[in-house]
C-alpha cells in the first residue's frame, strides 16, 4: 500500500493529473436557485428552458411563470421560511412551484407522488408543511391524507394544464373519471384558480433574494442509517452542482438539450437534470413517466445531447428494440449514478453506444442526497474499469477507517467521505445523526462520512464498494454483495442479480442470490447449477450462494434501484414461517 503525503496540495488532489481541461476552482454566486435562473433568462430570453409533451416554454416564459406561481403562494399565505411540499412528477409546475417558492424565500420539501399514505403523512409532519401541490390523479388519496394531517390548502393541477387549450381539453375528458377532484372540499384550489389569485397581488413586496446559504429545497433519503430523513440543501447547495456538473461534462451544456427522465423529487433528476441545465441556459425535456417504449421514442424525436439514468434505465434500452437502427450521433454525454454500475452492464451499454453511431460511452458518476447528488464521475479524457472516478472541481475525498476520521492508505478498503460546496446544511431534526455524518477533522474541515465503502487509488480514481449497511457478515467474514452481483452477472445467462444475507443459525447470515435470464434462456436446475459452479470458479467459498433463485423481475425502488431490502425482507420471513 502506499501512503499519502498529507501535508502537500497534490497529495491531498491527486485526481488533478486526470482533469484535463476541466478546471478544478471554480467561483460560485451568493445568490439563490432562483435568482440563478432569472440571471440565466436575462441572457436567454428566447431560448427553450422547458419541452413538456412537445410544448415549448422559454426562458422568458418560464420566468413569467415562476413569478404568477409566487404571487399565487402569497395569496394562499405563504411567506418565507414556510415549507410547502411539492408531490409531484416531472411537469411543468412543477418547476414553476420550486422556484416559485424560493423566490419568496420558503422552502420546496420534493416527495414521490406514488408515496404510501403514511409516507406522505410522515414527510409533511417532519417538516411542518401546511401546503401541498400534487396532481389530479393523486387527489383519492391525498383526501385520506388530510384525515390524518390538517392541511392549508391542496393546490390540484392536471398534468395537462399547462398544454395550452386544445390538449388540455383533450387531456382532461380522457381522464375525467379517473382524475375527479371532490368540489365540496373546502381545502382544494384548483391551478386555474391558484394563478388567479396571484393576480391582484404587487409580487414585487415579497420577493426574497436568499443568500447562497439559505435552505432552499428539502430532499428525503435513508443517509447512513436507513432511517427515512428530510435534508436541508442550501442554493450554494444547487448552483455550485450546476456549474460543477457543467465544468465535469468537457462540452459546452449551453443551449444544450437533457433528457430529463429522473424524477424532480431525486436529487440526481432535480440537480443534474433540471437545475444544472437551466442555469446553464439549456434545455430540459421534462419526462413525467419512465417508460422505455415512450423514452427511446421520446430519444428519436427531440435529439438530447445528454441522458442520465439509473442503470436499469440503460438495461432496459438495451433490452428492447425501440432504438433499432436510430442515429445517436447527437449525444455528448450519457450518465449514469443512483446506484452501481455492473461492469457487464457498461461494457454491454457503450457497445450499443458504438452500434448507434455514438461517440460517447457512458460515464459513471458517484453521489448521495447529502450532497444533492453526483459529486465525483468517471473523466471525460480516461476511465478505469471499476472506477466511479474523480471528484468534481471544489471537492475533495479520502477513505477512513469505519467509526473514525482516521485516513486509510491509497489501495485500502474504508469509509468514502467528501467535503466540498455542494454538501448539505444537515439533516432536519436528527442532531444525533448531523454528529454523526458531519464531522469536522483534524485540518480543520467538515467532512461528510458517506456510510458507503470504497477506496481510492494511488492517482485519485475513486471505487465504491457497498454501502455500509448492506454488508454481509457470514461466519466472521465481510462479503460485499455488489461484488458478488458483478461477478454473476458476467455469466453468458444473466441478465441482473441481486445478491442478500439471510439469517442463519449457524453462520448469522448465509448468502442468497437472485437472477434475472436474459432472453432465450429458461430456468432449469442445470442452469442453477451451471451458474453456481461457474460462481464457485470466481467466488471465495465463504461467500458463495447457498442458492439461487431465478425471477422474471426484481423489485425496484421508486426511482429505480433493485429495493434489494424487499428481498432480504420476504426471504427471512419465509425463513421464519418455515421454522415456526
Amino acid at each position: 500500500m502506499e501512503t499519502k503525503q498529507l501535508n502537500t496540495p497534490e497529495a491531498e488532489a491527486p485526481w488533478l493529473n486526470y482533469y484535463g481541461d476541466v478546471k478544478f476552482h471554480l467561483n460560485y454566486p451568493d445568490y439563490s436557485i432562483a435568482d440563478a435562473v432569472f440571471k440565466t433568462a436575462e441572457r436567454e430570453a428566447e431560448y427553450p428552458a422547458l419541452s413538456f409533451m412537445g410544448k415549448s416554454f422559454s426562458y422568458k416564459t418560464l420566468v413569467e411563470k415562476i413569478d404568477a406561481a409566487a404571487a399565487g403562494f402569497v395569496a394562499l399565505g405563504v411567506k418565507k421560511g414556510d415549507k410547502v411540499t411539492i408531490c409531484m412528477p416531472n411537469v411543468p409546475q412543477a418547476v414553476f412551484c420550486l422556484y416559485a417558492l424560493n423566490r419568496i424565500g420558503a422552502i420546496a420539501s420534493m416527495i414521490h407522488p406514488l408515496s404510501a399514505v403514511n409516507e406522505i403523512v410522515f414527510y409533511l409532519k417532519e417538516v411542518g408543511s401546511k401546503y401541498l401541490l400534487t396532481l389530479d390523479q393523486f387527489y383519492g388519496k391525498l383526501a385520506e391524507v388530510e384525515e390524518q394531517y390538517k392541511l392549508n390548502k391542496l393546490i390540484i393541477t392536471s398534468a395537462a394544464d399547462e398544454l395550452g387549450f386544445v390538449k388540455c381539453t383533450a387531456f382532461k375528458l380522457m381522464n375525467a373519471k379517473k382524475n375527479k377532484v371532490d368540489n365540496k372540499d373546502q381545502n382544494v384550489i384548483l391551478w386555474k384558480d391558484f394563478i388567479n389569485n396571484g393576480k391582484n397581488i404587487e409580487l414585487s413586496k415579497h420577493i426574497v433574494h436568499l443568500p447562497a446559504n439559505d435552505p432552499a429545497v428539502i430532499l428525503f433519503s435513508g443517509g447512513t442509517t436507513g432511517v427515512t430523513k428530510g435534508i436541508s440543501l442550501s442554493g450554494l447547495n444547487f448552483n455550485a452542482l450546476g456549474l460543477q456538473t457543467a465544468e465535469m461534462c468537457y462540452h459546452p451544456i449551453k443551449h444544450a438539450r437533457m433528457l430529463a427522465a429522473m424524477p424532480i423529487f431525486h436529487g440526481f433528476g432535480l440537480g443534474v437534470c433540471i437545475h444544472t441545465i437551466l442555469e446553464a441556459g439549456g434545455t430540459s425535456i421534462l419526462v413525467p413517466q419512465f417508460n422505455v417504449k415512450k423514452y427511446a421514442e421520446l430519444i428519436k424525436t427531440e435529439k438530447p445531447n445528454y441522458i442520465a439514468g439509473v442503470p436499469t434505465l440503460f438495461e432496459a434500452l438495451t433490452r428492447n428494440p425501440y432504438l433499432d437502427g436510430a442515429k445517436l450521433d447527437y449525444l455528448k454525454g450519457v450518465f449514469s449514478g443512483g446506484d452501481s454500475l455492473s461492469i457487464e452492464l457498461k461494457k454491454r451499454f457503450d457497445a450499443f453506444l458504438v452500434e448507434h453511431g455514438a461517440t460517447v460511452r457512458i460515464r459513471e458518476g458517484y453521489g448521495t442526497t447529502e450532497c444533492v447528488t453526483a459529486s465525483c464521475l468517471t473523466p471525460y479524457m480516461e476511465e478505469r474499469e471499476g472506477s466511479i472516478g474523480i471528484p468534481f472541481p471544489d471537492t475533495y475525498y479520502k477513505i477512513c477507517n469505519v467509526g473514525s476520521n482516521d485516513e486509510v492508505p491509497y489501495g485500502e478498503l474504508g469509509e468514502i467521505c467528501l467535503r466540498g460546496p455542494s454538501v448539505m446544511l444537515g439533516y432536519l431534526n436528527h442532531p444525533e445523526e448531523n454528529a454523526n455524518t458531519l464531522r469536522v477533522h483534524a485540518d480543520g474541515h467538515t467532512w461528510l462520512h458517506t456510510g458507503d465503502l470504497g477506496y481510492m487509488d494511488k492517482d485519485g480514481f475513486i471505487y465504491f464498494k457497498q454501502r455500509i449497511k448492506r454488508m454481509i457478515i457470514t461466519s466472521g467474514y465481510n462479503v460485499y454483495p455488489s461484488q458478488l452481483e458483478n461477478i454473476i452477472d458476467a455469466h453468458e445467462a444473466v441478465q441482473m442479480s441481486c445478491v442478500i444475507g439471510i439469517k442463519d443459525e449457524y453462520k448469522m447470515q448465509k448468502v442468497k442470490a437472485y437472477v434475472v435470464l436474459k432472453d432465450g434462456f429458461k430456468p432449469s436446475e442445470e442452469l442453477r447449477q451451471d451458474i453456481l459452479a461457474y460462481c464457485r470458479k470466481h467466488i471465495a467459498k465463504y461467500a458463495m450462494p447457498y442458492t439461487i433463485e431465478f425471477r422474471s423481475e426484481l423489485p425496484k425502488t421508486l426511482v429505480g434501484k433493485v429495493a434489494y431490502t424487499v428481498l432480504e425482507k420476504e426471504a427471512n420471513t419465509e425463513l421464519e414461517s418455515n421454522a415456526g
